[in-house]
Parts: structure tokens; sequence; C-alpha cells
């Protein structure tokens, strides 16, 4: 099986101007998505999909091949998929597509290579991953709160186990790229408790905690 990696990144942000390339680590955002798909040797090619000039240029400088982004699948509301489509025609032939967020910069070792794994062993067309979620979550209703997942009273080890998208991978067959889908039903959830399920990159305040977590787990071993 061909395996690629495609990363994609705008590089209008509102909310956090020029994000994906904003140092982390003093690195680029997005080079450390590059790098961590470099670790792996089951990856064929990696891509770097984006409209931005410098974006791409950095991209190439740690190891990627960029792509320019079209300005008209470029803007604030187009969903992923049509970058991948994109992306998708110019890569040529692969079996799956390994996506890889560049606002999601930090991920477990070897993600990429159990993912894989399960993809292979349980022949998946897609795979996402997801985090545990324990929260006592409710609505509010003409000034009551009405709780969804518990009762007033439960203990959270009591309640049912919730869980969220992380946003850290995706991998997802040439076929179902090619016709607009990343995942749907049939997806498979890959588990992962870690830290790392939490950084998702859209604000100043979400790059402070990925500086944090950086230095935890990576400059502190050192």
């Amino acid at each position: 099986m061909k395996y690629i990696a495609i990363i994609p990144a705008r590089g209008g942000s509102k909310r956090f101007p020029d994000k994906n390339i904003h140092l982390l680590g003093g690195k680029p955002l997005i080079a450390h998505s590059i790098e961590y798909a470099k670790k792996c040797n089951l990856i064929s090619e990696i891509y770097v999909s984006s409209d931005d000039s410098q974006i791409l240029k950095i991209a190439e400088k740690y190891g990627a091949t960029p792509i320019l982004r079209p300005s008209e699948i470029s803007g604030d509301t187009e969903p992923t998929y049509t970058a991948l489509q994109h992306a998708s025609k110019i890569a040529g032939e692969y079996d799956y597509m390994v996506l890889l967020q560049a606002t999601n910069p930090l991920r477990p070792e070897k993600l990429i290579e159990n993912a894989i794994f399960q993809i292979d062993t349980l022949s998946l067309e897609s795979l996402f991953t997801v985090s545990p979620l324990t929260r006592k979550l409710g609505k509010i209703e003409n000034a009551h709160f009405i709780p969804w997942n518990y009762q007033f009273g439960m203990r959270s080890q009591d309640m049912d186990s919730l869980f969220y998208e992380n946003g850290l991978l995706y991998i997802t067959t040439k076929k179902m790229i090619d016709i607009g889908k990343i995942m749907d039903k049939n997806s498979y959830p890959l588990l992962i408790n870690h830290v790392f399920g939490t950084i998702d990159i859209d604000t100043n305040e979400d790059f402070e905690l990925a500086e944090y977590y950086y230095g935890k787990f990576y400059q502190n071993s050192k």
C-alpha cells in the first residue's frame, strides 16, 4: 500500500494571524507536522497545500513537496476536503492519504505507524483519532440547566464514556478523497488517551498551551 501525507495550511487566519508559521520551539508551526511525517518510513511522500508563498517556501525547506492551492478553494469557509481533492490530483497514484493538520503540532510517538497497522489489519477505508471526554454537559432552556449526559448528583466515574474528534490524524483512501469525503459513519475511531489530543491551535491562548506542553515533553527531556 502506498501512503502519502498531506498538510493543508492556509495563509490567512483572523483570530491568530500567521499561526502556521509562528515559531514553536524555534521552528515554524507547520514544520512540526512535516518532521513528524518524515519520521515514518511508511509515508512515501509529504505534501503541503497552501495559498501562501511563505508557507510553501518553509514547507520545501523542511522536506515537503509544496502545492500551490488556488485562491478559489482557499477561503475562510472552504471545507478541508477541497484542498485534499486538489492535492490528490497532483499527487497521482496512491492508496491512502494521511491528513496531518498543522494546528495539531504535537502527537504521540508512532501514531502514524499504529494507525496504519489498524488500517492494514482491519482492511479499513478510513480512520480518525478520538480522545475521551469526561464533562457534565447540558443545555440551558428558559434559564434552566438541563443535563444531557448525566443526572444531577451523579459521580463523573459513573457517567457513560464520551469521545471527541481530536484532529491529530486522519487516514482515508484515495477513492474517498476524490469523491469529497474524509470520513463517514464507517470510519474507525482510534482512541488516543494523551494530553496532546487536547491541543488544537486556533488562538494565541491555544498556542501558549502548546508551548507549555512542548517544553514539558521535549525541551525538558533533553
